[in-house]
């Protein structure tokens, strides 16, 4: 319960506007048992309302629970900023897609990506490497960083026929990056009449590219 008596300026009163908390901005007696008052609600929005001896029982002063207050405890406002820093810190990783990849990369594989390929701009590089070494993890890692980066946007590969579903696959299970794979169907079904125009993230085979 506030009286009548107690609405000063500035003060924090919920009762005026429903069970909005609003803050006044001036008032003014009428008589003894009425007051006028000029409040802003939670949207500023300025308001006007007279309030007399009877609405004194749904009107109190609000001390908790404001949008605008800064009375919430310090730890658990630290906490909630730390929670919110970690899920960002991850635009901030210097390697991306090793920690958001399916994928444990060896110290040549990451030499490789991060010291001799992503520093070049633009990227002309040669990755030629011993079987086994694990070039397609090299190239997934490349990819899905540029993809992550936004430097990249428009990937095609070319691999040999009995490879192509390999990539694919890799990719997705991998580096959860779909792949398109070209073929003579989908460039005569396609709506423009040229698939490669038509996705940007495609793999076609190497036999395919060489009869023009």
């Amino acid at each position: 319960m506030l009286k009548l008596e107690d609405i000063k300026k500035d003060a924090q009163i919920k009762g005026i506007k429903g069970e909005e908390i609003v803050r006044i901005v001036q008032f003014e007696p009428v008589g003894e048992n009425a007051v006028t008052v000029y409040f802003k609600d939670s949207k500023g929005n300025l308001g006007e309302q007279m309030l007399f001896r009877g609405d004194e029982m749904r009107m109190e002063l609000a001390t908790v629970g404001r949008p605008w207050a800064f009375d919430a405890p310090g730890a658990d406002f630290k906490l909630g900023l730390e929670a919110y820093r970690i899920t960002q810190a991850a635009m901030f990783d210097p390697m991306m897609a090793v920690h958001t990849s399916n994928v444990e990369p060896l110290p040549h594989q990451i030499s490789a990506v991060y010291e001799s390929m992503l520093p070049k701009q633009p990227l002309r590089y040669v990755l030629a490497d011993d079987p086994g070494a694990g070039k397609t993890i090299m190239a997934g890692l490349l990819i899905r960083e540029l993809l992550m980066r936004a430097d990249a946007k428009r990937i095609l590969i070319v691999s040999p026929g009995s490879l192509t579903e390999q990539w694919q696959d890799e990719l997705l299970e991998k580096f959860g990056v779909i792949f398109e794979i070209f073929s003579r169907e989908k460039q005569e079904q396609c709506a423009s009449g040229n698939y490669f125009d038509e996705t940007d993230k495609l793999i076609c085979r190497l036999d395919q590219l060489s009869r023009k």
